[in-house]
């Protein structure tokens, strides 16, 4: 499902999209912070082998099997480096592998339901850190559906 982030740079120097599934989804808080006019596209998508868990204000996805739901974005030409800045800032990744992420930011196909969707599409997805991941796994709280909603 997953390929590393190498470096916590880019894959291969590709400006990949990003999937989106908490609070940087249209209409959550986050979206207008970090994504009002740094966005040139933006659709539905699903996350496929993957579980969504409860946070603290904020869901994590982990390898699972599930589907997790969200929403894939493209960076606004010639903000891709800002945009990767702002969101790895955001999810607390501090490069691939740090004991202190929250986060690690991944490469993995995500799926555009609907006709025509043209395959999966290879994207960086924050899915939670090694440690996060043991957590959730042994007293988590799985989100149904893995459909995120603030306010839970």
């Amino acid at each position: 499902m997953t390929t590393p982030g190498p470096g916590g740079g880019g894959s291969a120097g590709a400006e990949l999209p990003f999937f989106v599934y908490g609070t940087l989804l249209p209409g959550e808080p986050n979206h207008d912070l970090f994504l009002r006019g740094r966005t040139a596209g933006e659709r539905p998508a699903v996350l496929p082998r993957a579980l969504l868990y409860d946070g603290p204000g904020y869901p994590y996805a982990i390898e699972g099997h599930g589907r997790v739901h969200g929403t894939l974005l493209v960076a606004a030409p010639g903000v891709y480096g800002e945009l990767l800045g702002l969101l790895d800032h955001l999810e607390e990744f501090l490069g691939p592998g740090h004991p202190r992420n929250l986060y690690e930011r991944v490469v993995c196909e995500v799926e555009l339901p609907g006709p025509g969707d043209g395959g999966p599409v290879r994207a960086w997805v924050y899915l939670a850190a090694t440690a996060v991941t043991r957590s959730l796994r042994t007293g988590g709280v799985v989100i149904p559906e893995g459909r995120w909603v603030t306010g839970r």
